[in-house]
């Protein structure tokens, strides 16, 4: 887990023990080097069902991960925002020689209030299904929806819930009992939770905001098997 450039121990804690934005802000520089930022094995196998696209909206972008794939894939635009400028900046630090011709933006902004209408053939998000809880689901979800066009995609990972009683539950349902208890007892909260924007779960919570779903199994190796490519499509 400690890789020699990534966080200490003791920068994690201090993450942990600040707000979700500040807490990226912090560990900004040495994010890549967690195990945290989703795998090229991941993303590679996400930004393949796609195809060439005019425009694309990475949404919770982090360090730009999901953009540095998706730049050759796009014709005019991709486009990347997050709340944590520290974030950012390492984003614009690392797209500085992404392969591709599109133009690279950059935006600070709240991943439940979009401000784009009707721009993007293609909207992905990896790895921030957690940072959003389940009473803003539906803000998320349809404020992807509004930045579709019509026949746009929202393409990204994710699986099914752990098998009950496997390494897997415990990890999971353990992680999610300590940061309750964190958020209830201190201030600023951290919002990160496993177990989030599970299949078949987001299954209905994408067609009550107008999408079509669909999924392909199968593409990631291992050991990442689980995981559910999932396309759907705006009516």
């Amino acid at each position: 887990m400690f890789h020699p450039d990534g966080p200490t121990f003791l920068e994690l804690m201090k993450q942990a023990l600040a707000s979700t934005e500040r807490g990226y802000d912090m560990i900004a520089p040495k994010f890549d080097h967690t195990p945290f930022r989703t795998p090229g094995e991941v993303l590679g196998p996400m930004v393949g069902v796609i195809g060439e696209v005019r425009s694309a909206l990475d949404v919770c972008c982090g360090t730009g991960a999901a953009m540095r794939v998706l730049r050759p894939h796009c014709t005019e635009r991709v486009v990347g925002i997050d709340f944590s400028q520290g974030m950012l900046d390492e984003a614009r630090r690392r797209l500085a020689d992404a392969p591709g011709d599109a133009r690279v933006e950059l935006v600070r902004g709240d991943a439940l209030e979009l401000p784009f209408d009707d721009e993007f053939d293609i909207v992905t998000s990896v790895g921030a299904f957690g940072h959003v809880l389940p009473e803003d689901e539906d803000r998320f979800v349809a404020g992807i929806a509004r930045a579709l066009v019509t026949g746009g995609r929202f393409v990204f990972v994710t699986a099914e819930a752990p098998t009950v009683g496997s390494r897997g539950w415990w990890m999971s349902h353990g992680f999610n009992a300590v940061m309750r208890v964190r958020n209830a007892v201190l201030s600023p909260q951290f919002i990160m939770y496993y177990l989030t924007f599970l299949w078949p779960d987001v299954h209905a919570l994408l067609e009550r905001h107008g999408f079509d779903v669909a999924v392909k199994r199968g593409l990631c190796p291992a050991p990442y098997g689980r995981a559910i490519v999932v396309i759907a499509t705006k009516r």
